[in-house]
């Protein structure tokens, strides 16, 4: 099972709030919702299909937490909430232990081994959406086959982003890629090795 992060991010690789601010989350963070100003439907409806494609879902506690409240209720979403609703979510959590979301199994620790036994199975995907510190930490353990990007074209200026200030070098091969009328663009990249240098 391949296994890709799927982010929203803006051009300064901040991926925080893109929906909006939410003190609970986010407490200081005062530029949430960068996303929504730009409404581009095409755009949305190509993050839809990302959420429809996937086997099962792996997601940080805070994603969780925020995404049962929100898309949990499975109501009238555009078809978000049923799209995670209705496949095995894998929560990487060490304080949650009986969880209400139906389908998910806690992850509690061992979590790079736990996700190469994901891995291992056959065929399929692994979708992180969201979760931020978790992509990034699979991504310095050598866990991510690909990387689908949603980048807009917003500069925020501060927030959390998706690539430390330091770790490992990665080379990345270009898939995919689709450029939106608004401005929006859909990157997907191959993970894999490292990069050459002059």
């Amino acid at each position: 099972m391949k296994l890709t992060v799927s982010l929203q991010v803006t051009l300064d690789g901040v991926a925080q709030a893109n929906g909006g601010n939410n003190e609970e989350m986010d407490p200081g963070f005062t530029r949430g919702g960068w996303a929504l100003p730009l409404n581009d439907g095409e755009a949305v409806q190509y993050i839809l299909r990302t959420w429809q494609r996937p086997d099962a879902f792996l997601l940080g506690r805070k994603t969780y937490t925020l995404f049962e409240k929100y898309w949990g209720s499975r109501s009238d979403d555009g078809g978000f909430g049923e799209a995670i609703s209705s496949k095995p979510k894998y929560l990487v959590s060490t304080t949650v232990t009986d969880p209400g979301w139906e389908q998910t199994t806690v992850i509690p620790g061992e979590v790079a081994a736990r996700v190469r036994e994901l891995k291992a199975q056959p065929g399929g995907e692994l979708l992180v959406v969201g979760s931020t510190a978790l992509a990034r930490w699979l991504l310095e353990n050598e866990l991510v086959d690909e990387l689908n990007l949603v980048q807009f074209p917003v500069i925020v200026g501060e927030g959390e982003r998706l690539f430390p200030g330091q770790g490992l070098d990665f080379a990345l091969g270009l898939i995919d890629y689709r450029v939106f009328s608004t401005g929006i663009v859909a990157l997907t990249y191959r993970v894999g090795g490292r990069p050459e240098y002059a």
